[in-house]
C-alpha cells in the first residue's frame, strides 16, 4: 500500500472569510490556525504548507472572556536597550485590534519556517471592509 503525500497547492489555494464579531478569541484563533495549516482537510500533512488564505473581519469586536481585558498583558520588544514594553489587552484593542488575533494565531502555529509562510496568508481587518473581494468571487462569510 502506498502513502500519498500532499503537495503545496500554490496559486490554487482557497480564500476564507471569518467574522470575528462576538466570537471568543481563543476559539476563533483555533479555527483560523487549522485553516491556515490545512488541518481541516483529509489530505493534511504536517510538513507541507497546504492551508488556505484566511481573511478576518470585525477584529475589533472579538470577545475576551472573564477579566482578560484588564488582566492580560501583551509584551513586545522594540529592539533598543530598555525597550521592553507591556500593554494591557484593552490598550492593544484600542490601538491595534488586529494584533489580538495575530498574536493568538501565531501562538497556535508551529514554531518553524512554516509559521512565517502561514502568517503571510492571514489578513486581519478591524472593521467589516477588506480589499480582497476579487479573490472571494461569490464565497459566503463564515462565522468563526
Amino acid at each position: 500500500m502506498k502513502t500519498s503525500l500532499a503537495k503545496d497547492p500554490g496559486s490554487t489555494r482557497a480564500w476564507r472569510v471569518m467574522d470575528a464579531a462576538g466570537q471568543p478569541l481563543g476559539r476563533l484563533a483555533v479555527k483560523i490556525a487549522d485553516a491556515l495549516r490545512g488541518k481541516d482537510r483529509p489530505t493534511y500533512t504536517p510538513h507541507v504548507d497546504s492551508g488556505d488564505f484566511v481573511v478576518v473581519v470585525n477584529a475589533a469586536q472579538v470577545v475576551l472572556t472573564g477579566r482578560k481585558e484588564e488582566q492580560k498583558i501583551y509584551a513586545r520588544y522594540t529592539g533598543h536597550r530598555g525597550g521592553h514594553k507591556e500593554e494591557k489587552a484593552s490598550l492593544v484593542r484600542a490601538r491595534h485590534p488586529e494584533r489580538l488575533i495575530l498574536n493568538a494565531v501565531k501562538g497556535m502555529l508551529p514554531g518553524n519556517n512554516l509559521c512565517r509562510h502561514m502568517l503571510r496568508r492571514l489578513k486581519v481587518y478591524p472593521g467589516p471592509d477588506h480589499p480582497h473581494q476579487a479573490q472571494l468571487a461569490g464565497r459566503e462569510t463564515q462565522r468563526g
